[in-house]
């Protein structure tokens, strides 16, 4: 089996409704992507001959994905009253809403989909919340 990993980094602010901690307070991370590509075969022609992938191809498919999500508020739809959202739309801030809780491992599968979806082999994605912490999603052989 061959893969290839590449990374990027992004920073936001989450927090998790409905959480009884710290976490339910909005808060900031340095989050982080580890992205792996596999196959049991190589590229056999042409230009990309010997490569599962061209790394240029992940790199730029994985650092478009972070730069989505940089310097981001992101909440999980539903999670703030209208007013909220309306009032920092005022204010200028750069809101993302999400179908899930912002959490590592449903980013972790999130990233993952997006990827496979634009016809990445991609494998599995780590997602670091902190340079300790991490989630893995790995797609079901």
């Amino acid at each position: 089996m061959y893969r290839l990993k590449t990374s990027a980094a992004f920073d936001s602010a989450h927090f998790l409704a409905g959480y009884v901690g710290k976490c339910s307070n909005i808060h900031g991370h340095r989050w982080k992507l580890e992205v792996e590509a596999e196959n049991s075969e190589l590229i056999a022609e042409g230009e990309k001959r010997g490569m599962i992938i061209d790394f240029g191809d992940l790199k730029k498919a994985v650092r478009k994905l972070a730069d989505e999500f940089d310097h981001a508020f992101i909440f999980e739809e539903g999670s703030l009253r209208q007013a909220t959202t309306d009032a920092l739309n005022d204010e200028g801030f750069r809101l993302i809403s999400v179908p899930f809780r912002p959490t590592a491992e449903n980013f972790a599968r999130f990233f993952c989909e997006r990827l496979t979806a634009d016809g990445l082999p991609v494998s599995s994605v780590t997602v670091y919340e902190t340079p300790e912490n991490c989630a893995v999603y790995e797609v079901e052989k």
